[in-house]
Parts: C-alpha cells; sequence; structure tokens
C-alpha cells in the first residue's frame, strides 16, 4: 500500500494564491431555528466559481480539509458540523472528496444561555482547485438572533444529504483487526452491509488528526465489505488508535454510510 504523505505533498502542489483567486470561493451565514433544548441550528452557505471544488473533512488522496476556528464567537460553547455527503472525484491516479460549486454546511450550535443569540465567528482555512489547487481563508461572521422553531427548508435539505446512519443502512456488524508491519499500523475493517450502489469507496478515519491514513483498499463479497489501511503519526510515534473512536464512511452512488466506532474482530 502506497504512502502519500499527504501533508508534505499538499505543501508541494499548493501554489501560492493569486489575489484574482480569492473570488472564487464565499461564504455566507444562513439563520436557522431555535431547537427545543434551546440550542440553535444555522448553516455556512459556500458557493464557488463554476467549476472549482473544495474538500471533505478527509479529502482523499491529496488536499486540505476544513479547518474552522470559532475564536471571537459569543454565546457558542460546541459546534458540530453536520456534513453532507460529499462527491468522489476520480481522475487519472488521483481521487479525492469534496463539493464542486456550492455546499451548504449546518451547523448544530450549543449555547451557553440558551436565550439569547448567538455572535458566530469563523475563520475557515481550506483548499479550493480548479486545475490547480490553491489555499483560501474564509471570513464568516453574524449574528444568529431567530426565535423561529421550524425548520428552514435549504438547511434541512443539507441535513437529509447527510450519510445514513449504521443502523439506517442495515449494518448489523463492524470488526476491525490492527496489527504492526514496519512501524506502520495496519487496521482492517469488515462491514457487514447491504451495497451502497455502484463503485463503493470506504474512508477510515483514526480519530486523531495527527494520524496519517492511507487510501483504503476495499473489496466486497455479497453483503461483507472489506477495507485496508496503513496508519502512522505524523512525527514518528507510536500510533494508538482506540477502535470507539474510528470513523468508516462507505461513499455509494445510491446512499452513503456513516459508521462510528468498531469491534475487536
Amino acid at each position: 500500500m502506497k504512502r502519500n504523505f499527504i501533508p508534505l505533498l499538499a505543501a508541494a502542489l499548493l501554489a501560492p494564491l493569486p489575489a484574482a483567486a480569492m473570488d472564487v470561493i464565499q461564504g455566507e451565514l444562513l439563520q436557522g431555528w431555535v431547537l427545543p433544548d434551546g440550542n440553535r441550528v444555522a448553516a455556512i452557505r459556500m458557493t464557488m466559481a463554476p467549476g472549482w471544488k473544495t474538500y471533505w473533512r478527509a479529502p482523499g488522496d491529496m488536499g486540505i480539509p476544513p479547518h474552522f476556528d470559532w475564536g471571537g464567537s459569543e454565546n457558542l460553547s460546541t459546534v458540530a458540523v453536520e456534513w453532507p455527503a460529499p462527491t468522489v472525484f476520480r481522475e487519472k491516479n488521483l481521487t479525492t472528496i469534496g463539493y464542486r460549486d456550492q455546499v451548504l454546511l449546518p451547523l448544530v450550535i450549543t449555547t451557553s444561555d440558551k436565550g439569547a443569540p448567538v455572535m458566530l465567528n469563523t475563520t475557515i482555512d481550506m483548499g479550493v482547485c480548479l486545475d490547480i489547487c490553491v489555499p483560501a481563508t474564509l471570513h464568516v461572521q453574524g449574528l444568529i438572533d431567530t426565535d423561529a422553531t421550524r425548520a428552514v427548508p435549504a438547511i434541512a435539505a443539507s441535513l437529509a444529504q447527510r450519510p445514513y446512519s449504521a443502523k439506517e443502512a442495515g449494518l448489523t456488524k463492524a470488526t476491525c483487526k490492527m496489527a504492526f508491519k514496519d512501524g506502520d499500523l495496519q487496521l482492517e475493517a469488515s462491514l457487514t452491509l447491504p451495497h451502497a450502489g455502484g463503485q463503493e469507496m470506504v474512508v477510515i478515519e483514526s480519530g486523531n488528526p495527527d494520524v496519517w491514513v492511507s487510501e483504503a483498499d476495499s473489496s466486497r463479497q455479497g453483503d461483507i465489505l472489506t477495507a485496508k489501511v496503513d496508519m502512522a503519526h505524523v512525527s514518528g510515534a507510536t500510533v494508538a488508535i482506540s477502535r470507539a473512536a474510528v470513523r468508516i464512511t462507505v461513499l455509494g452512488s445510491n446512499h452513503s454510510v456513516d459508521i462510528l466506532g468498531c469491534t475487536p474482530d
């Protein structure tokens, strides 16, 4: 299994951002609604110039996953970004995962003061690509101040585009075997799961941002989908992974599946 050394290659391939390219992506904060527990739903809409794309939280062979900095926000405890199912872009010798032209990212916001508005202030560092890839920084801020409890259709539609849960997709078993080889941790996942359609792609995340994970080698026999990856710490330290923190996403042409955690084989 070939190691891609994503951080080094990304730095090598990203070109300096021309001043004109600063207009290839724009961000907009959308008001949402108040949840029954007093917390809030909102969204960030990212609109790119025609043909441009940006990356999902796990970008594939090459790319920069978006990094959110919520510093400067007020009345905000936590934010969960609810990612809609991404598109797999298959090119010669390169597979990336993300969104083209436009994506709406729902936010589930936990507040400190349930009755007060939220001043949202975020800086998003990301990569955007057309023929070349360039780094971009997006600043989005605004006051979330609504007492509406009815879902906003555009945000609700994006929430509906999230991958199925394991239960919704009919997963009955998810196991992970781990072994060390040549200093790297090898993980093999076995999923008892109906076919998600087309050429399935399996993405495995370690739960640790300092652990590099290779592209998965996957195969299917009936309802059994297996996927193997190598993992290595970016500093060269020994890798320690909790099976409960492993996140496995199956991207298919009919639907996608989000699986949180796996058990020993």
